[in-house]
């Protein structure tokens, strides 16, 4: 039987609150699932990789298994830095919708039956999921094998069919509940002008939303990565609040002294130039970068690194810029941390509601100075006038361009503050410290390891 969880923690900005970082007695064995892992993969999979480096280091048993949506339906075997992975393979048509139910329903059954069957016979103490395809197999598998679920949560999904909030063009309002009305309107714009045939797939997309936060009621603990995603759970999720589910604010952890080391690379553009580092998709706040520095009169190279459907938009845009703007395109992790080291400022036009962006952390782990849009957890990272910079506009975010690109002294103290920040809140022996202590608890309440 599943014990009582605990009572919800604070956020990340209260101190004294939630588990400490400290050393578990004896080593545990860890089933991650996870929706992504290196070597290619965002910043969802670069987090979890540093998450399990971390709990090796400390002496515990991981071993990773990745869905991978699209493939023949078997189980293959790979490795990353002396990680074993098994990806498990799940069938996916290229169908909207029919596509979501395959990666969704049919795959947590499958792939629940495949990790209760793996924890019963590898002995595992414990499972944490990582994200949405991963976290209720995850849990359900636990929940048969008889052994702590924990489950982090990195983005909307538990709240959100699409997981970015954005149900229209307007950039002033995020989507206030997945009632049918709310869902009729965020059709639109996905679906274009074929968008009424879309309609009959409401009532599905509802109960999917609905089994998805049933099922995350059930984890032993729910770790939220900021203190926005804790919050839109507790406001948005009743399920989590009637099961009593405990919700943790853990940060991604970062290996601060790795980036650095990796930063130390020679520079691949010279002179100053700010950089945007990301997807190019209508939730990241893409399309105002070219307006961006044409507001600023930046007068130094924007570089915009990553690719997305925004792309040919940002390339009109550029080329009819006067403004000196290049697209590089997509860029591996060596050349993106060597251009974020190199960066003079980095800007950060998110519209959406921002988990904790991994880039951010990175950036200011680098000292590296930031003009970003105050959404969803950016603040727990970018404290405005002392790490960085915050805006709720663009056009406030175009006049905090100009003013980082012409006083050099408030980039440097703000970067500075930065890197101490990062150190403080996000590098990875921290983190994992208290996801650590967090995994004695839960095991505790079960009668320890096996």
């Amino acid at each position: 039987m599943r014990p009582t969880p605990e009572t919800e923690t604070a956020d990340l900005r209260a101190t004294g609150h939630g588990p400490r970082a400290g050393d578990v007695s004896e080593e545990v064995k860890i089933l991650i699932p996870t929706d992504a892992f290196p070597p290619v993969c965002g910043g969802s999979g670069w987090s979890t990789y540093e998450l399990a480096r971390g709990l090796r280091t400390r002496g515990h048993e991981v071993l990773v298994v990745r869905p991978v949506p699209g493939v023949e339906e078997r189980v293959r075997e790979t490795a990353y830095d002396g990680f074993t992975v098994l990806d498990f393979g799940a069938a996916a048509p290229p169908v909207p919708y029919v596509r979501n139910y395959f990666k969704n329903e049919r795959l947590h059954s499958r792939l629940a039956a495949y990790l209760a069957d793996l924890i019963r016979e590898r002995a595992f103490d414990l499972v944490h999921a990582q994200h949405v395809m991963t976290c209720m197999p995850g849990i359900e598998a636990a929940r048969r094998a008889g052994v702590p679920a924990v489950c982090t949560v990195r983005d909307y999904w538990p709240v959100c069919y699409w997981s970015d909030l954005i149900h229209s063009d307007d950039e002033g309002a995020l989507c206030p509940g997945c009632s049918a009305a709310m869902m009729t309107r965020c059709i639109r714009p996905r679906a274009g002008a074929l968008w009424p045939l879309a309609l009959p797939m409401i009532p599905y997309m509802r109960a999917n939303l609905a089994r998805k936060r049933a099922g995350l009621a059930r984890a032993d603990a729910v770790v939220a990565v900021s203190s926005t995603i804790a919050a839109d759970l507790r406001g948005r999720a009743p399920e989590l609040s009637s099961a009593g589910t405990r919700i943790e604010v853990i940060p991604n952890p970062v290996d601060i002294p790795a980036l650095r080391a990796r930063a130390a690379a020679p520079a691949p553009i010279e002179g100053p130039y700010a950089l945007y580092l990301g997807k190019l998709a209508p939730n990241k706040g893409t399309a105002h970068l070219v307006p961006i520095v044409e507001q600023a009169e930046l007068d130094w190279p924007l570089v915009i690194a990553g690719d997305g459907p925004e792309r040919p938009a940002i390339e009109a845009a550029a080329a009819r810029s006067s403004r000196d703007v290049t697209l590089l395109g997509w860029v591996d992790r060596a050349e993106a941390t060597s251009l974020l080291a190199g960066a003079s400022l980095l800007v950060f036009p998110s519209r959406g509601p921002e988990s904790l962006s991994r880039v951010l952390i990175e950036a200011g782990a680098l000292g590296v100075p930031i003009a970003a849009m105050d959404t969803g957890g950016t603040p727990d990272i970018v404290v405005h006038e002392e790490t960085g910079l915050l805006s709720r506009t663009p056009g406030g975010l175009a006049k905090d361009v100009r003013r980082l690109r012409h006083d050099a002294a408030l980039r440097s103290r703000l970067g500075r503050a930065a890197m101490r920040r990062a150190e403080s809140l996000f590098d990875a022996p921290a983190v994992v410290g208290r996801v650590e202590a967090l995994y004695r608890e839960v095991l505790e309440a079960y009668g320890g390891c096996r």
